[in-house]
């Protein structure tokens, strides 16, 4: 009976000791977001994002629109800021710089076998409550097709493809922090 006791106290003690265990465990588990942005909420709470206007010599007229609305539904999707007209604690600026296209690989007989078609944006990004993280940064993306299709059949999804590129690009260097 006495071994029956100890038994079943040993296992009562193993039981409250591997609890403890995982509780410690559970507690020190670093937290991550899935959107990958590492932004302090209590200090943090609104985001300004202005129009960025195209500013390159050669355009394509519904470029502009769907950066915009891609990028502060980038934002939107991503974090709990509040997205406002002015006064916000983090602020995005700049322009559409450059959109262009170029032959990016000739056949032997001479011929354009692939373009790539560019596209560049200039961020100014001021976090008032972080001066240090304040910058102004040119970010670019590249999409390559086959040249035997016009652009006019490609464009709206290189397009699409870049500006979703550049919007992860600037989400990352201003509220990811990687």
């Amino acid at each position: 009976m006495d071994l029956k006791k100890n038994r079943t106290s040993l296992g009562r003690g193993a039981a409250v000791l591997m609890a403890l265990i995982l509780a410690s465990l559970i507690a020190c588990v670093p937290k991550y977001s899935l959107s990958g942005a590492s932004i302090d909420y209590s200090k943090t709470k609104t985001i300004e994002i202005a129009e960025f206007p195209v500013r390159s010599s050669y355009v394509w007229g519904p470029m502009a629109n769907m950066f915009n609305n891609q990028l502060k539904d980038h934002f939107a999707n991503r974090t709990r800021l509040v997205q406002v007209r002015r006064n916000g604690d983090l602020k995005l600026a700049g322009e559409i710089t450059q959109y262009s296209q170029r032959n990016k690989s000739i056949s032997s007989e001479g011929y354009s076998t692939q373009a790539e078609l560019s596209m560049s944006v200039n961020v100014r990004f001021t976090n008032g409550v972080n001066q240090n993280e304040n910058f102004e940064k040119q970010f670019t993306a590249t999409a390559t097709y086959d040249s035997s299709q016009p652009l006019t059949a490609v464009q709206e999804e290189l397009v699409t493809q870049m500006v979703k590129d550049l919007c992860d690009q600037i989400y990352n260097a201003t509220v990811a922090n990687w």
